[in-house]
């Protein structure tokens, strides 16, 4: 099966939060990652948990995976790619390349 998901930089994420509400950022960190800072809205979900939560993503709206440097995102993206989801993006860097607002538990 063919890739298709996109990469996204911190800035590009930055702008289609400002233009489109319908986004879903769903952050595959661990919890205590989350809760040191993530981004306003994002919905955490760790990426060992991703199989048993599918349902929460809604396969008809745009996805952005966000982690600490995009690996585990892209893992993510990897994954859902296989079954059968479109819409996925990887945001590149990460948590570590973020400058935008951020929310602390």
């Amino acid at each position: 099966m063919s890739k298709s998901w996109k990469y996204l930089t911190t800035q590009e994420v930055e702008k289609k939060l400002s233009s489109d509400s319908s986004l879903q950022l769903i952050d595959v960190r661990n919890p205590d990652e989350y809760e040191d800072g993530h981004i306003p809205g994002s919905k955490l979900i760790p990426l060992p948990e991703l199989p048993a939560r599918i349902h929460e993503i809604d396969q008809n709206r745009e996805v952005i995976f966000i982690c600490r440097s995009g690996n585990r995102s892209g893992k993510a993206c990897e994954y859902l790619n296989q079954l059968g989801y479109s819409n996925l993006n990887n945001m590149v860097g990460g948590m570590l390349a973020w400058t935008g607002k951020q929310e602390r538990n």
